[in-house]
């Protein structure tokens, strides 16, 4: 993770209220086009076979009502919150390319279905996060193929910062602002009143269709709180308990002051996993992942770079925090990994331990795999016969634990022990006390764990899972063992 102390916020930001629902939430996160195809919604004919590899351009045809019908699977996974990559209208298997921002793509059902899906989730108690796409548009944004009709004449040109005549949308190099020198991304001129307005109208828009929150694409390439801000302003007026996430991959404290986002996609998080708990990187991977600075390390590091992370934000904003252990926008962890499922173990049990929303991207809990995009985007194997069922207990096993201890999603953080292949942390609040011991090592570890002040002398706490116990010992759990590559969690009795 490499933080420096201009990374660290001297002293936190006064507290700032996020939304009490996510402190409880289990995001899963869905790629729309690569979940569930249902039947119920009338397609093109060139797809793509669901269970071919995925590729850059080519559409599988999963759709919103695919994913209604498997709410149950989410709901018995233990989800009550689903993330979603975007579902407007656009050309692009991913939707980052939007045509119609009020538009849901018909591939996906559209406006209809979308509404169906929202209630049947509400229903089941699953809130919903929608991905806004607002730094860039596409070449069939409208007010951009107006520009590409008419030219200079086009009312619409302060949309988009043009800078020759003829525009080259199709060929040659781009000679118009666009995202990365994308063609097919122009980016929007926000200096313009109307796009701002037009912009801040969609975030509105849907949330007054009930959507639960956004999840913000490239936020930081609108380089301007002023506009976040009354984007915040006119989604929390809608609803308060909104939430807002941004795609920042680095420390954010600009942005989580409490008058622009609530939260971040915590990739810091995501590097200390990914450097921590797999015996062995896949590299070549890891360098296509230039965003990541991985660099495998032992325990001392990972306590170092954890204590760094927490002291980044006020509680109010830790807790809300998107903690992922991959995405969309990089090889899947399994992969990173070298298909090590201990590995995946070991960090999902951190992650439902961690202060911060966990975020599981769709199929990690079965097993999938996938290199850089486009592979990390496979289509989910709906025969269970292609599923680790024993990975995905292990996940609902996880997942139940946190939801079971207010601990776990509200309690303060304590760090206990560090050294070579053992790191040791305890959760508390005013009603519990849990001990969370991890051992990466390929043989298992016996440690007199140093309690502190934590735990008093003659203190017992017991396995949640094993149900065996062990007591304090002046200012030490004596003899805690730890099963090689895996985790404990005891509480207090």
């Amino acid at each position: 993770m490499n933080m420096t102390s201009a990374d660290i916020v001297a002293t936190p930001a006064p507290e700032a209220h996020t939304p009490d629902w996510v402190k409880d939430a289990i995001f899963y996160q869905i790629f729309p086009d690569r979940f569930a195809r249902s039947d119920t919604v009338d397609k093109p004919s060139n797809l793509e076979p669901w269970d071919s590899a995925p590729t850059s351009d080519g559409f599988k045809g999963g759709d919103l009502a695919g994913v209604m019908e498997h709410l149950d699977y989410l709901v018995d996974l233990g989800i009550n919150a689903i993330y979603f990559n975007p579902i407007f209208q656009s050309a692009a298997n991913h939707r980052y390319h939007t045509h119609d921002y009020l538009q849901v793509d018909p591939i996906l059902g559209g406006n209809a279905v979308f509404k169906q899906l929202l209630d049947a989730a509400h229903q089941r108690g699953i809130k919903v996060v929608l991905d806004g796409v607002f730094n860039h548009a596409s070449r069939g944004f409208f007010q951009f193929n107006h520009i590409l009709e008419l030219g200079g004449a086009s009312p619409y040109i302060d949309w988009f910062t043009v800078k020759g005549w003829p525009m080259h949308a199709y060929e040659g190099k781009p000679n118009y602002v666009c995202w990365w020198n994308l063609a097919a991304l122009p980016k929007f001129n926000t200096n313009t009143t109307a796009v701002r307005k037009f912009l801040w109208g969609v975030g509105r828009y849907w949330m007054e269709q009930g959507i639960d929150g956004w999840r913000l694409d490239v936020p930081e390439e609108i380089d301007d709180d002023g506009f976040w801000r009354e984007f915040r302003r006119q989604v929390k007026e809608v609803n308060p308990e909104a939430y807002i996430c941004g795609e920042i991959w680095h420390a954010a404290q600009r942005w989580l002051q409490g008058d622009q986002f609530d939260s971040v996609m915590n990739y810091l998080f995501t590097n200390a996993c990914l450097n921590f708990f797999p015996a062995s990187l896949d590299r070549e991977q890891a360098r296509k992942t230039p965003s990541l600075k991985l660099h495998q390390y032992k325990a001392q590091s990972f306590a170092r770079d954890i204590d760094a992370l927490l002291a980044l934000y006020s509680p109010q904003i830790t807790q809300a925090q998107l903690n992922l252990i991959d995405s969309h926008d990089m090889p899947r962890f399994l992969t990173l990994a070298n298909e090590d499922v201990r590995a995946l173990r070991l960090a999902t049990l951190y992650q439902m331990t961690y202060p911060g929303a966990p975020c599981i991207y769709y199929g990690d809990e079965i097993g999938m795999s996938g290199k850089h995009d486009p592979d990390c985007r496979r289509a989910f194997p709906w025969d269970e016969s292609k599923w680790n069922v024993a990975l995905r207990d292990y996940f609902k096993r996880c997942i139940a634990l946190r939801k079971a201890h207010s601990a776990l999603r509200r309690g303060e953080y304590i760090n206990l022990y560090a050294n070579g292949n053992l790191y040791a942390f305890a959760r508390r609040d005013e009603h519990e006390t849990l001990v969370i011991a991890l051992n990466t090592a390929d043989h298992p570890a016996t440690v007199d764990l140093p309690v502190g002040k934590l735990l008093t002398k003659g203190a017992t706490l017991r396995e949640v899972w094993s149900g065996e116990q062990v007591m304090v010992d002046g200012n030490k759990l004596k003899g805690l063992h730890i099963p090689a590559r895996d985790g404990v969690v005891l509480q207090v009795v």
